[in-house]
């Protein structure tokens, strides 16, 4: 009879290191689906912020060129016209109209700010499928460690192989996350 129980307690050693195991690349996946979250969140902060400048800064540039227009339909013969003072005020308008547009050296044009944004929007969509990976690959361990247990107490063999096969899914999910996280569309 013990050499009976010495079959069990060797394969319940192996479903301890398979269930160690999986709980150690839960770990893994649970950390990396908690950093993708945060730089998600991070992200979509930021683009918000930078879409928010672009708005203002739209706003602003509107301002300036009616300001300019309400200016120059004041005078009958537009702004030949007008008093040189107001004169160089609408063309000051029109140049900082004209640079909100567009400020390459300091990056805060409508342009350069709509880039970014853009920039950080992608970003967050790719953090976000590393995201979705991870909760897969964390399922699929967490799925995979509960049929190990039940397989050491029953002495199920094919619970054992399922609990395996999970265990390899999570891996794979876990590594899509790391590498390629908009590769499948889930």
């Amino acid at each position: 009879m013990s050499g009976g129980h010495g079959h069990v307690d060797g394969s319940n050693k192996k479903i301890a290191l398979l269930v160690a195991i999986l709980a150690a690349l839960l770990a893994v996946s649970e950390m990396g689906g908690k950093s993708s979250q945060t730089n998600s969140l991070a992200s979509h902060i930021d683009a918000s912020n930078l879409w928010s400048f672009f708005q203002s800064k739209t706003i602003r540039q509107t301002t300036l060129r009616t300001a300019a227009e309400q200016v120059e339909a004041t005078y009958k013969d537009g702004p030949a016209s007008m008093p040189p003072a107001l004169k160089a005020q609408t063309e000051q308008w029109r140049r900082t109209a004209q640079r909100y547009d567009s400020e390459p050296d300091t990056g805060e044009g409508r342009k350069e700010l709509a880039g970014r944004a853009k920039v950080k929007e992608e970003n967050r969509d790719r953090s976000l499928a590393a995201y979705h990976m991870f909760e897969y690959g964390s399922a699929c361990f967490q799925l995979a460690i509960v049929l190990a247990g039940a397989a050491a107490l029953t002495s199920v063999i094919w619970l054992t192989f399922l609990s395996f096969g999970l265990g390899v899914v999570g891996l794979g999910f876990t590594v899509l996350a790391f590498v390629a996280p908009t590769l499948v569309h889930l």
